[in-house]
């Protein structure tokens, strides 16, 4: 978090201090002192050099050094929020988390409604629009009322600098549903949950699922759950292959019953198991 820090040196000279992230404001001593704007490693530092200006000169130097230091401040926190960190960096494509910008939430649940709507014979572009509403409306929900500790979407970009387009999506969720629990050791209360992977069309077979993945394995790290777990449909042997090269182990699948009886198509459960790094 940002702080203003403020120096006394004595009573006519008084240094002011402001990080990098965020200006809360100048505090300043007599009407009379002048100032001028001078960089440091820690940020902007507004620093008293003269009290012998006339009131009226000193206000419009301080207005104009305010304004300068506010300015750098702006600057600077449009270079740190350029400076991402990306969880992987394989295949020429980048893995970070989801920016909380309009934008890119947007594209992001364009690139999920892509990959999971299933067509229909009649009204598709209409069915397809309402079904990108719904994705999207999901995606908003689940950043807006998880702990990023617990819950974070994922992207895959090109890493060429000048591309902005995103191409893949996956979410990782902390659960603790005791259908997958009782496949793990006893002393694992909590796992993470892989779901909603989803690669553009024009996209596939370029190796991105497989980053999304390996993102997930270093986010699982981060937090430090030793277990990862999701659902593939039994009959998709191309998803199921992707998570068995990824590491995934089959344990278990749906009863006959979800099929037969709600027409569901059957999924299997498969589990990861990642070795912790030491922190």
């Amino acid at each position: 978090m940002a702080h203003l820090f403020s120096i006394n040196l004595n009573a006519s000279h008084k240094l002011v201090i402001c990080s990098n992230l965020r200006y809360y404001g100048i505090k300043t001593t007599p009407k009379n002192a002048c100032y001028r704007v001078r960089r440091t490693w820690r940020g902007s530092m507004l620093q008293c050099c003269s009290t012998s200006s006339s009131s009226s000169s000193s206000s419009e130097q301080l207005y104009f050094a305010n304004q300068k230091v506010k300015l750098e401040i702006e600057n600077d926190s449009e270079n740190m929020k350029q400076k991402i960190d990306f969880l992987v960096c394989e295949y020429g494509w980048r893995i970070r988390r989801l920016i909380m910008n309009a934008d890119e939430i947007k594209m992001a649940a364009d690139v999920q409604a892509e990959a999971f709507h299933v067509p229909v014979a009649l009204f598709n572009d209409l069915f397809f629009q309402f079904f990108k509403a719904e994705v999207l409306s999901g995606l908003l929900y689940k950043l807006k009322n998880s702990p990023p500790n617990r819950y974070a979407c994922l992207v895959a970009e090109n890493d060429q600098e000048s591309s902005k387009q995103l191409v893949g999506v996956i979410d990782v969720t902390v659960m603790r549903d005791q259908d997958v629990l009782q496949h793990l050791p006893d002393e694992a209360q909590e796992y993470l949950y892989i779901s909603g992977i989803g690669v553009s069309n024009a996209f596939r077979r370029m190796k991105i699922a497989t980053a999304l993945l390996k993102a997930c394995d270093k986010i699982s790290n981060l937090w430090g759950y030793e277990f990862l777990a999701l659902r593939a449909y039994e009959e998709d042997i191309g998803a199921r292959t992707l998570y068995t090269n990824a590491g995934y182990q089959l344990v278990s699948k749906d009863p006959p019953w979800t099929s037969n009886w709600i027409g569901r198509k059957c999924r299997v459960l498969m589990i990861k198991r990642i070795s912790l790094l030491p922190k």
